[in-house]
């Protein structure tokens, strides 16, 4: 592949064709800073527009100077575009040079969960409860597709409010699913750090390097109380200056009965309490401790569609807990088990395009 071609694909999957550097270099405005829509911890991404006029967000990657990383590059790109569903980013296209590496994507006007849940230049909630429940099922479903449906089968790794992203329609669609895995290569030999975002980790991905679904259902549970409290796992901690306190906070106000302390004040009580219920007891089960205990996405999507969380919640309830924290040296609390976690974490934002 010479330098500086670019291949998205154009109608049927598996033809493409060639869009210059030159083009997105043009459609960014030279990458001019007051293009940035957002920043992560691989790279910038800008708006652009193409010379036909498709709007797109151009994800500019940043220090991948590899040998061999071309090749690479494109095998990764080629299988994150067979990834094809209404809630996953498309892939539009990328461009490879001697020192850029560029992925273009269809531009989001609805942003990110994150920023629509903080945005509070309206009156009303950008995100209210009927949104919000759209959102946590369709997130599911590509979550449940990635895992599932793809082969070979992708874990996203970094599952937050930050990279789910919102059509015109306020569909969510799951942004940067193969991005992590296809950056973490270049680093594999040389690191055993953890990817992801501090409050939103498994625990077993912390002690053991080791990601699975089971991961991405973890961040799954997080990503629906981010959804209910209208809080950023992150800062919430930050604010407290514990970490991942959260899930702590939230298993609190349950067993206490006080739901109604949790929601978003932005939703101004208009949100229905046995829904509420059920996001909650879904999110819960999502992020138990122990992975095997985890639902799989295809049950999560299963019990956002109210089937079977019922029988699921009373079956988690009979789970001789204490037994297993003692057998297993389990901490009581997520946020103690991060604080004696071994493993250096690395708050990365591996944000897509918003």
């Amino acid at each position: 592949m010479s330098l500086g071609r670019s291949i998205r694909p154009g109608g049927p999957v598996g033809t493409f064709e060639e869009v210059c550097f030159k083009e997105l270099r043009a459609a960014t405005d030279h990458f001019n800073p007051k293009n940035i829509l957002g920043r992560g911890g691989f790279g910038i991404v800008y708006k652009g527009c193409l010379h036909d006029g498709t709007v797109v967000a151009v994800k500019r990657l940043k220090d991948y100077n590899i040998a061999g990383g071309e090749v690479q590059f494109q095998t990764e790109v080629e299988m994150i575009s067979l990834a094809l569903h209404r809630n996953l980013l498309r892939l539009c296209g990328f461009c490879v040079t001697e020192n850029e590496r560029l992925l273009v994507y269809p531009y989001m006007p609805n942003g990110s969960v994150a920023s629509r849940l903080r945005d509070h230049v309206h009156s009303k909630p950008a995100l209210d409860w009927s949104r919000r429940k759209k959102i946590a099922l369709g997130t599911a479903r590509g979550l449940l597709y990635l895992h599932e449906q793809c082969d070979p089968k992708i874990i996203h790794r970094d599952v937050k409010a930050a990279n789910i992203l919102l059509d015109e329609d306020f569909e969510a669609v799951v942004g940067d699913f193969g991005l992590a895995k296809l950056l973490d290569h270049r680093e594999s030999h040389v690191s055993t750090a953890v990817r992801g975002t501090v409050g939103h980790i498994a625990p077993e991905y912390l002690s053991t390097g080791q990601s699975s679904e089971k991961t991405d259902v973890f961040g799954f549970g997080i990503l629906l109380l981010e959804l209910i409290t209208g809080q950023k796992a992150l800062d919430f901690g930050r604010a407290s200056n514990t970490k991942g306190v959260m899930l702590d906070w939230v298993k609190k106000l349950h067993q206490e009965g006080k739901l109604n302390l949790m929601v978003d004040k932005d939703l101004r009580n208009n949100y229905d309490r046995v829904e509420l219920e059920e996001m909650v007891q879904v999110a819960l089960l999502c992020t138990q401790f122990h992975p095997a205990h985890r639902p799989k996405m295809f049950e999560v999507v299963r019990m956002l569609e109210g089937d079977g969380l019922a029988e699921r919640w009373e079956a988690s309830q009979n789970v001789d807990t204490p037994r297993l924290r003692s057998s297993e040296n389990m901490p009581q609390r997520y946020a103690d088990f991060l604080e004696e976690s071994s493993l250096v974490v690395e708050a990365m934002e591996l944000s897509g395009p918003r």
